[in-house]
């Protein structure tokens, strides 16, 4: 088995109009599975959300306090698991075999190695909900569904290192069908671990909890299946020496990576104090901000997708040392998420009414909170945009392995710029909720303009 692949002609000098499509194009191919992908894991939530609201309202209050202690640890991991991608994409463009399959295997050992301290945030997640003022019947309740979810922590991080090698060889489909596989196959078994049916024992919460753990194993095992035995990933040799710690390349992963979980640890300690915020305010404005943010959640998925295509489609030259192709990539990623996410926020403004009424119904109790979160949609439709800037921006730097300014520009944006202007908006100028969002969509315009910055310079450095 040779250890090389056939790396794409190299272009010709300029930028052909058939390479700007040719671009489009391979990021749209690229993008829609990782979007679609991400959408799945989002509807796998909202359905066991939905399951537990059978359990009760203080069952979904145990379980929204759950998550919270959940993805703070989820998110670390997350970001290490994020630089597989851009490491394997430029051993793709540089036809280098050896070096794909030494990525996914540092992913993969990172993933094994930090998932048990990981772990530690979940197995304590009472004393700390506890610590920080919870009910205690509330923080007994998130503990045993935390029982159940933590130990699905190192098949899920495993499942995205291999994601993220499945998509730097152009191929992202697969993860995509066996997410979508697994979303019925996890309502089904959340729902009888939850009640106990067809003889399994009545687990509640912890039930829950459990079911997301098989599915995250089950999911890990199929895709694990997928690039040992099928083609084009078993021509990689991708399990090859994989009880061989690479502690060379854990270093540069982790080098990469490391970053990119403080930067997603800023922004979701952003979106927290927000909710907190709220809460200053009014019970209003904390439910009308959770519904304004379900929105962004979702649409986030589009940019996210184009972000994470931009990584690879910027690493596959940055790999092949192509300076221009690097550049190219970067900007129509930039271009099509900007155009994507426009098009959407123009459906989220007409619709804005809809969308609060379809959460709080149109009953007159519930006019005020529908009426603050359209216009709450209405104000973040400078924010969309500006997310999926920063989201598309950050994803082609990491394709280049520059991930420790992007730490820094989000702590400028979010907390030097962000919050302070949110905190004097809210509070100082009486704007209140409204205050608050356009805070955040300035900070987050920064840390955009930041990156858009960044890269360019990079980029005129690598052509120079």
């Amino acid at each position: 088995m040779l250890d090389t692949v056939q790396p794409r002609p190299q272009p010709q000098a300029g930028v052909p109009q058939n390479h700007l499509a040719e671009e489009f194009v391979e990021t749209l191919r690229l993008a829609v599975p990782m979007m679609l992908t991400q959408l799945g894991q989002i509807a796998m939530i909202t359905t066991d959300l939905a399951l537990i609201g059978r359990l009760g309202e203080d069952a979904v209050a145990a379980a929204a306090l759950a998550h919270t202690v959940y993805f703070v640890s989820f998110t670390f991991g997350l970001g290490l698991m994020a630089a597989v991608s851009p490491l394997a994409a430029q051993a793709f463009g540089a036809g280098d075999v050896k070096r794909i399959r030494r990525s996914l295997r540092a992913g993969l050992w990172v993933a094994l190695l930090i998932s048990l301290p990981m772990m530690a945030s979940p197995l304590y997640g009472e004393r700390i909900l506890l610590a920080l003022g919870q009910a205690p019947q509330s923080a007994a309740l998130a503990q045993r569904y935390l029982n159940g979810l933590a130990w699905g922590i190192a098949p899920a991080l495993g499942f995205i290192a291999l994601r993220s090698m499945m998509s730097a060889v152009n191929r992202p489909q697969p993860p995509l069908w066996i997410t979508i596989a697994a979303i019925p196959a996890n309502a089904a078994l959340v729902y009888c671990l939850i009640h106990g049916l067809f003889g399994l024992p009545e687990l509640g919460l912890f039930g829950a909890g459990l079911a997301t753990t098989l599915v995250n194993l089950g999911t890990f095992l199929a895709v694990l299946a997928i690039a040992a035995w099928r083609k084009p990933f078993a021509d990689y040799r991708p399990l090859a020496h994989l009880w061989r710690i690479d502690w060379p390349l854990m270093r540069q992963l982790i080098a990469v990576g490391a970053p990119i979980s403080f930067s997603l640890l800023l922004e979701y300690g952003l979106f927290s104090s927000a909710a907190l915020l709220m809460g200053l305010i009014s019970t209003t404005a904390l439910a009308a901000h959770q519904i304004a943010l379900q929105v962004t959640a979702v649409l986030f998925m589009v940019p996210l997708g184009i972000g994470m295509a931009a990584t690879v489609r910027v690493g596959h030259a940055f790999g092949r040392d192509d300076p221009a192709a690097v550049r190219r990539a970067g900007l129509v990623a930039a271009v099509l998420g900007v155009a994507l996410v426009s098009a959407l926020t123009v459906a989220i403004i007409l619709g804005r009414y809809e969308l609060g009424r379809l959460f709080f119904g149109s009953s007159e109790a519930s006019a005020a909170t529908v009426e603050l979160t359209a216009t709450l949609l209405l104000v973040g439709a400078t924010f969309f945009i500006a997310d999926g800037l920063q989201t598309i921006m950050g994803g082609a730097l990491r394709g280049i392995n520059d991930t420790r300014m992007t730490l820094l520009f989000a702590a400028i944006g979010y907390w030097c710029v962000a919050f302070p202007i949110a905190w004097v908006l809210a509070f100082n100028a009486g704007l209140g909720a409204v205050g608050v969002w356009i805070g955040f969509s300035t900070g987050t315009f920064v840390y955009a303009g930041l990156l858009i910055l960044r890269f360019r310079m990079l980029t005129r450095r690598l052509a120079g």
